[in-house]
């Protein structure tokens, strides 16, 4: 938008230029003007012919000024891709006809062909650029072109859907015993070493990391299990051999066009193959398939041992974003070909980072490539979002991906700073003690007090209290000592960082640093960061005051406020001892909550978003030492890392247990265990926590924060009842939307509305969100006995506030495979303007627990 209006300024400015120098001094600008002067040509004549040049140029100059700007398009056309093309799937999703045979060959040939006869017959030579064609589970292509020359192929024959690129985003050594996995899981499918064996996990990220021990293969402990259902290769490039594809890692492959067409990519960090420089990559894929008992070592410090969730799982890299810049065409093209390649399981921790702008959330390109995905047979899961505590803000909005929210564990990391009058102030920050074993005190300077006074710099807040630039502080005096550097506006307008106080440190010898927190900011968020000297990060202001007064109370000042005499004296402790206690799971601060919505004005959907809860704050994984985009952990194998980014491929990895231990089951049937497992309850046995938007502040969680609860795979492999929901039933959910037009569904998916649901409520999902409530609603579910005996069920129910909720039937006996059906009657009997909530709970004989959690604005009784 910015070029945009400086092209116009340039524009008018041009056009300006050329009327000022025709009007004063035509002869500068055109000397056939001069030469009409000159000869005394009749002057009508030559002031027409004067003015037509200037129109002329005029003309030129705009249109070489105000030329279009380019930008990718997605493109979906009417025919059927390869995958779904004639027989090749079962109504399961698993594959039939090989996509290799000749037959979805010469298909597929025939579709890019005829991307390319479209974009031929329709748009100027020059014009555009075609990316890539998409074939396999979707059939379009993505175009790199002008906004007029797109608004040709939305009228083009055989045209469904074009949408503008949104740009793509990215979004452990305890969490297996958090979660209970070496106990329940592991033990059930061979411990460790077998865990996760013979699936196939696809990650759509930043590439990886091939020569860190998370991702190595060991031939003495080969493996077992056939994964003749994939069929990916081996694409090669900078720091990327052929050897890195070593078992573990079955396939690798990059994505550029989108990157390579709107960006000028830095070739030190975007490098043209599956490597990872950025980092997020190789931390995603470790978490859900990294080996077992990988040691974490980080400056020398022995943090434990890092395992995945599925540790024995395949990882299939498709390398999607790049340290410059990630777009929407690269992920889906990856998405194509994940699906097209045979994995079992996809991980989405990146993606559109906001909803679309002229179509619904389920209908954006991205969400309908998931659809397909889904539809192919791939459990597809995806981070919720990092734009919490705010509500509406989850960016996963569609039922056949499952959306994963983050929370904390009860592991941390305290640290502390001992004052010379024994008091201990908390803190964060992963670093050894300041001298020795954290108890020698020594002398502590403000930074503020040791600027020289002579210095050739600008007074600003960088320089002179936030520690950013070594010339600005004495060396005398902060040699060998302990420097308080004060959060300031630098920190507050993103200038400034905590690896320049670590530069600060390192150069001028500081014996330590406390970056402590500015009444005049407030208190800030902090996380635990590896600093290579001793530091300690102070977010709260209350304790800043504490360190501030005892400071002040121990140095002598001259008359012009100098200081005289340094008496405070401090200790920074060890900070890299990891401590179990304290209630958790909590959900995270940044983790992005409900409810779901159907449009970008963030009317409500009923559909329960997030999903599920998983670990996602402080999680330690592999790491690519080049860390491009976060320069304080380069050269570091192992970060510490938070997100829903980190949340997801737990979730993953348990798809992956439940997958070996049930490998008929479908995707909408792992989500369901998945889903129904879940625990709402935290450590303590209180309802899970919240973070709230300040500093310390907490509230009771709720579905829109939590989802269903925190995942539990020990409960998740044999989860009693699971509910399908398979492509059919999501065409009649979206069919049923209220207002939708019926074109744009078959316009997004290539599907007919030939029947819909009575209510969106009653497509068979593991809860049930009615966005919407007047007077009363009776929606249906669907439920399987997945297991192998049967079982005897009674129903229970918690209605929501405002609602009676009943139940048919309330117990109910079901054989293995057999469906059960119940119904659910919502009545509304006081009217609100929030939602409240609720759950179904059906206990089973075999000691089974289903929860159906549920979500209801009751509007009116009438």
């Amino acid at each position: 938008m910015c070029l945009r209006i400086i092209a116009l300024r340039f524009c008018m400015l041009c056009i300006w230029q050329l009327i000022f120098l025709n009007i004063l001094v035509p002869e500068l600008m055109f000397p056939s003007l001069k030469m009409i002067m000159a000869n005394k040509v009749d002057t009508s004549a030559s002031s027409s012919y004067y003015a037509l040049l200037i129109t002329v140029l005029v003309f030129v100059i705009v249109g070489t000024c105000c030329a279009e700007e380019r930008s990718v398009y997605l493109v979906l056309m009417e025919e059927e891709p390869v995958a779904f093309h004639g027989s090749h799937l079962s109504h399961e999703g698993r594959k039939v006809l090989a996509l290799d045979s000749e037959v979805s060959k010469a298909h597929a040939k025939h579709l890019v062909d005829s991307h390319d006869q479209l974009l031929q017959s329709n748009l100027k030579t020059g014009s555009y650029n075609k990316l890539y064609s998409f074939k396999h589970i979707v059939n379009g292509f993505s175009v790199h072109t002008t906004p007029s020359q797109a608004n040709k192929l939305k009228v083009a024959p055989g045209v469904k859907l074009v949408e503008k690129d949104r740009g793509a985003k990215l979004m452990t050594t305890y969490t297996p015993q958090f979660l209970g996995l070496p106990q329940e899981v592991w033990a059930k499918e061979g411990g460790d070493k077998n865990g996760g064996e013979g699936i196939v996990i696809g990650f759509v990220d930043t590439g990886i990391t091939p020569e860190h021990p998370s991702f190595t293969y060991d031939p003495l402990n080969p493996f077992t299990s056939n994964i003749s259902h994939f069929s990916g290769a081996c694409e090669t490039g900078p720091r990327f051999p052929s050897s890195s594809c070593n078992g573990k890692i079955v396939s690798a492959r990059y994505f550029s066009a989108g990157a390579q067409a709107i960006a000028t990519l830095n070739t030190s960090v975007d490098f043209l193959s599956p490597f990872d420089a950025a980092g997020h990559g190789s931390h995603v894929a470790s978490i859900a398939a990294g080996n077992a008992g990988v040691p974490v070592i980080v400056d020398g410090f022995y943090y434990g041992r890092a395992s995945g969730m599925a540790p024995r799982a395949r990882i299939a890299v498709y390398k999607a974003v790049y340290p410059t810049v990630g777009t929407i065409t690269d992920v889906v093209a990856a998405i194509d070909q994940a699906t097209m390649d045979g994995v079992d399981i996809l991980t989405l921790s990146v993606g559109p980072d906001e909803p679309p702008e002229d179509t619904i959330t389920f209908l954006s390109v991205f969400d309908v490539f998931m659809l397909f995905a889904r539809r192919a047979g791939v459990f597809v899961a995806q981070a919720a979002g990092n734009h919490g505590p705010d509500f509406s803000t989850v960016v996963s909005y569609s039922p056949w991906a499952v959306g994963v929210a983050a929370c904390s564990t009860d592991r941390s990391y305290p640290g502390s700073l001992l004052l010379g009058n024994g008091l201990k102030v908390g803190g964060v920050g992963l670093s050894g003690p300041s001298f020795g074993d954290g108890e020698f005190l020594c002398k502590l300077v403000l930074a503020k007090d040791a600027v020289r006074v002579n210095g050739a710099f600008p007074r600003t807040p960088a320089y002179v209290e936030e520690c950013q630039f070594p010339e600005a502080l004495d060396p005398i005096i902060v040699r060998g000592r302990i420097v308080i550097c004060v959060f300031s506006a630098g920190f507050y307008n993103g200038t400034s960082n905590i690896n320049a106080i670590i530069d600060t440190a390192r150069t001028l010898g500081f014996m330590g640093f406390a970056f402590v927190a500015n009444p005049a900011y407030g208190d800030f968020i902090a996380e635990p960061i590896p600093f290579a000297v001793s530091g300690i990060i102070i977010p709260k202001v209350a304790d800043a005051q504490i360190i501030s007064q005892y400071y002040e109370q121990n140095i002598q000042r001259d008359e012009r406020g100098f200081v005289i005499q340094y008496c405070a004296r401090a200790a920074i402790r060890e900070g890299r001892v990891a401590s179990f206690v304290g209630q958790a799971p909590i959900v995270s601060r940044f983790s992005s909550r409900g409810p779901d919505f159907v449009d970008i004005n963030r009317n409500p959907a009923d559909v329960l978003k997030p999903d599920i809860l998983a670990p996602g704050h402080q999680i330690w994984a592999a790491w690519s030492p080049l860390s491009a985009l976060e320069p304080i952990l380069t050269g570091y194998h192992f970060a510490l890392l938070s997100g829903t980014s980190m949340a997801t491929p737990h979730t993953v990895g348990i798809a992956a247990l439940i997958k070996q231990y049930n490998p008929s089951w479908t995707p909408s049937m792992i989500a369901s265990a998945i889903s129904t497992t879940a625990t709402k309850y935290d450590n303590y046995g209180e309802v899970i926590l919240a973070e709230g938007s300040y500093l310390n502040s907490y509230y009771p969680s709720t579905h829109f924060d939590s989802g269903a609860g925190l995942v539990n795979p020990a409960r998740a492999i044999d989860p009693g009842l699971v509910l399908p929901a398979e492509f059919e039933d999501h065409i009649n959910f979206l069919c049923s939307l209220p207002g939708i037009d019926w074109s744009v569904i078959n316009a997004a998916t290539g599907e007919r509305c030939n029947r819909s649901l009575s209510h969106p409520a009653n497509l068979n999902l593991p809860s049930v969100t009615i966005s919407t409530l007047r007077n009363s609603l009776t929606v249906k579910r669907s439920l399987k006995n997945g297991g192998s005996r049967p079982e005897t069920y009674t129903c229970s129910v918690i209605s929501p506030n405002g609602t009676m909720v009943n139940l048919s039937p309330t117990w109910f006996r079901i054989a293995p495979q057999e469906i059960q059906d119940i119904e659910i009657q919502f009545r509304v009997i006081q009217a609100g303007g929030e939602f409240s909530f609720g759950e179904i709970v059906l206990t089973g004989s075999l000691n089974h627990i289903v929860r159906l959690p549920l979500s209801v604005l009751p509007i009116s009784t009438s």
